[in-house]
């Protein structure tokens, strides 16, 4: 057998009996989005509960500086202030190379004014020259706006998904979807819990990445679905369901394979600031690529299609004669 190139490894067709393990795995869902809902939420106390609340979400301070006519050394920004143990920090540059702005979480029971003092002194003291150009404060009333606003846009997108589902197919490729990007939206928030990720913006763009990315695997998935519904008008459904799936799934592992090698080096070699955002979406990846098998595909089995003659297909046989009609 030759292993080079290694897609020639992975069958053409593959002839797995998703349907038959269908219950027995989404038992499991039950009991790990109960489980994931439990750690996100529990404590019950804004504004995130469970999460490890970032700078977006809990406040914080903001300053911005310059160390013109050199460029901002972004690294020893962040160690300076990393030494402090401060929670979460952000450190990123704008604008010009010699401008930065630092992000900083202030201590419970800390003064803030006498805390972004402190860490002034330690930026000063790691580059030079430095000039500090804005210092404020996030408090709790913006970092809830920001809050409620993740959450429209979370809402807003699986809102939107079902529309598209529902108009491109029907009601229930719909609700089959949007019960694979929810089962895959409270599974991704039970790993931050438990990996105790920094819950931010970066956090949130990559929660609705894992949306989008999960909605295209099951929209290709429903696709071919669809196609063959139309062909063996009296195939049962488990088997269509089967075959479909069967018929993408190398496919799918070629696509999902690609992503998760260009996530994995981002998580090794992108630094503190960006592995969040690459663990988080590689779990969304292999998640959404079980919940398009597993969650969408029961979901549809369970609620019925409609199978009219209508639209039937003729299907060639091997032959290439044409099957005579009844």
């Amino acid at each position: 057998m030759h292993f080079w190139p290694l897609i020639k490894v992975l069958p053409v067709r593959t002839h797995f009996r998703f349907v038959r393990l269908a219950k027995y795995f989404a038992a499991l869902s039950i009991v790990a989005v109960i489980g994931s809902l439990f750690l996100a939420l529990y404590p019950f106390t804004p504004p995130c509960g469970g999460l490890a609340c970032g700078i977006d979400f809990k406040g914080g301070s903001v300053l911005e500086l310059s160390t013109a006519p050199a460029a901002a050394d972004l690294s020893k920004i962040r160690g300076a202030v990393d030494s402090m143990h401060l929670g979460d920090i952000q450190v990123q540059g704008f604008g010009s190379p010699s401008s930065a702005m630092v992000r900083f979480q202030t201590p419970e029971g800390a003064d803030a004014n006498k805390t972004a003092e402190a860490v002034k002194a330690k930026i000063a003291q790691a580059v030079s020259p430095v000039k500090f150009t804005r210092a404020d404060v996030v408090g709790p009333k913006v970092s809830t706006e920001l809050l409620s606003s993740g959450v429209m846009a979370l809402g807003g997108a699986i809102l939107l998904m079902l529309l598209y589902i529902w108009f491109r197919f029907e009601l229930q490729f719909g609700l089959g979807a949007v019960a694979a990007l929810f089962h895959d939206v409270f599974l991704t928030f039970g790993l931050i819990a438990v990996m105790r990720i920094e819950f931010n913006l970066t956090v949130v763009a990559a929660i609705l990445t894992i949306i989008g990315y999960s909605m295209n695997d099951t929209v290709v998935v429903f696709d071919r679905f669809r196609e063959n519904l139309r062909k063996y008008k009296k195939m049962p459904l488990g088997e269509v369901i089967d075959m479909s799936i069967n018929e993408m799934l190398t496919r799918t592992i070629i696509t999902s394979f690609t992503a998760v090698l260009a996530l994995i080096a981002l998580a090794l070699f992108g630094g503190p600031s960006l592995w969040g955002l690459s663990i988080v979406m590689l779990f969304g990846i292999v998640i959404g690529t079980y919940s398009s098998i597993y969650i969408a595909a029961p979901v549809i089995m369970l609620w019925g299609v409609k199978r009219g003659e209508d639209d039937a297909e003729v299907i060639q046989p091997p032959g290439g004669a044409r099957p005579a009609r009844p």
